[in-house]
């Protein structure tokens, strides 16, 4: 077991840079999963106070602040802001792992990494992105530019909290705008600490603010307030196309929205290396409690290598078995609430009731007591229409479904409202590029899952969400584009 230094919490609002109650002075409990202890009571913020950080929000971007320093300066402090998150990487990592259930190795070694890393490469990028000239008469000069929008509603969910705030803000900053952040209810710790370490490194009072909160109080007021010129919201659907509405029957502002997935992991029997797709096909699923709107949660094996690999895979499972996310070498930790927990109970009970093979797990374990943990798990026999095949679980639970033909197994793939992301394991050159070009997903992987990096773009099609995060791509969610024409009538 590793042992942590105790640390003391803060649950207060970030508004114009100062920690601030809940104008009504209500909080809620925030409980860790890892053994259900009560972390600190947060400001349980509402209207009042998504307002006042939107008037502080708006109040610096119109004296600018912030937007008015050049790319370069905008640029300094960013990388000084992603080198203060890994100079506190393991006060971060250990607060997203009490606050979300996650090991801590993974949210120091990922999250912390791939949040500073996120920060500080918008802050490189900023004063290398080119305005343009269009192809005009002499008697013109046409300037296409890029203006921040302004204000700047970010929402995130609770199971890549740092990431998912850096993979908005750092963007939206990077292009000069305000931000406010609404961090989900269940893991708001971090983001209210990255709102300080913001201000240390430079971000002025008001540009970066964070209301913690629920959807209902304090997010539905971020999306409909008519003062916020967009929205950048990532989670369920189901509030996604709500998400979409506010901003409709508001101010029409832009709206983007990163939303779920039930990605198809397609396995030919020329897969190239057998033990290296079920490496990816089991790790993949049970990392971060198989809490990650990207998880390969249904499994396409061709039925002449099924069997094998099923075996391959069973193997694998006891590795993943739930432990104290404390200690320095658990894989898999805990579901980040008895709500969570329970709605991955209620699927896998739904996956016996429909008529699939449990395989392996399917239990809610107790590995530290208090805590929220379900065993890995597996059910073969799975049809398209079962319910496991169809919703988002968003836990450790994998559906193995087989095929014996391309076509087929391609139209089971697109057959969901979803479009993610998703693998083909082939040998065949025509058969991945054929494949990976059928499949209706915002990202396809071939022989592998889990290749990523800041420079490509993420998000989907269909109901999985409107936008890109990631890659310069997100310049285009947090600026307007604007022309500008110059009459030129030159004395020679």
């Amino acid at each position: 077991m590793t042992t942590h230094t105790p640390l003391t919490f803060d649950g207060r609002a970030v508004i114009n840079g100062q920690r601030v109650a809940a104008r009504s002075g209500q909080t809620f409990d925030c409980i860790s999963p890892v053994d259900g202890r009560v972390l600190t009571q947060v400001a349980r913020g509402a209207e009042a106070d998504v307002d006042a950080a939107v008037q502080a929000a708006r109040a610096a971007f119109e004296d600018r602040r912030w937007a008015g320093k050049p790319p370069a300066a905008r640029k300094r402090i960013l990388i000084k802001f992603a080198e203060l998150i890994q100079a506190h990487g393991d006060e971060l990592a250990l607060t997203e792992t009490l606050d979300m259930g996650k090991p801590v190795k993974y949210a120091k070694g990922v999250d912390v990494h791939s949040a500073a890393n996120c920060i500080r490469w918008y802050g490189e990028a900023v004063d290398k992105v080119y305005d343009e000239i269009a192809p005009t008469a002499d008697t013109a000069l046409a300037l296409i530019t890029r203006e921040p929008v302004g204000v700047v509603g970010v929402i995130v969910p609770w199971n890549y909290p740092m990431i998912m705030a850096a993979w908005k803000i750092a963007p939206a900053l990077a292009a000069g705008n305000s931000v406010v952040l609404k961090p989900s209810e269940k893991s708001p710790l971090t983001a209210l600490r990255l709102a300080e370490l913001a201000l240390e490194a430079g971000i002025p009072s008001g540009v970066f603010n964070v209301v913690p909160g629920f959807g209902p109080e304090a997010g539905s007021p971020l999306a409909l307030h008519m003062d916020v010129d967009c929205i950048a919201f990532t989670g369920s659907t189901r509030v996604g196309k709500q998400i979409h509405v506010m901003a409709g029957q508001s101010n029409l502002k832009r709206a983007w929205t990163e939303l779920g997935g039930k990605s198809p992991n397609i396995v030919f029997a020329d897969c190239p290396d057998l033990d290296r797709a079920v490496d990816a096909a089991i790790g993949s699923i049970f990392f971060n409690q198989g809490e990650s709107c990207n998880a390969p949660s249904r499994l396409f094996v061709e039925a002449s290598i099924k069997d094998a690999f099923l075996e391959k895979a069973l193997a694998k499972v006891p590795a993943y078995q739930p432990a104290n996310p404390l200690d320095k070498n658990t894989v898999m930790g805990a579901l980040v609430d008895t709500t969570q927990m329970n709605t991955v109970l209620r699927y896998i009970e739904s996956g016996k009731a429909e008529g699939a093979k449990l395989l392996a797990g399917g239990e809610a374990v107790e590995p530290v007591a208090g805590g929220c943990y379900v065993q890995p798990t597996i059910f073969d026999g799975v049809h398209n229409t079962m319910t496991i095949a169809r919703e988002e679980i968003f836990g450790p639970v994998l559906s193995v479904l087989s095929f014996t033909d391309v076509a087929d197994v391609v139209r089971q793939a697109n057959q969901s409202v979803y479009g993610l992301q998703a693998a083909v394991w082939t040998r065949d050159l025509n058969k991945a590029h054929g494949v990976a070009r059928a499949l209706r997903a915002g990202t396809v992987h071939v022989n592998q899952y889990d290749e990523d990096d800041i420079t490509v773009p993420f998000g989907g099609f269909k109901q999985s969400g409107v936008g890109r995060d990631k890659s310069l791509h997100a310049f285009d969610k947090y600026t307007e584009t604007k022309t500008t024409w110059i009459r030129i009538d030159s004395p020679i």
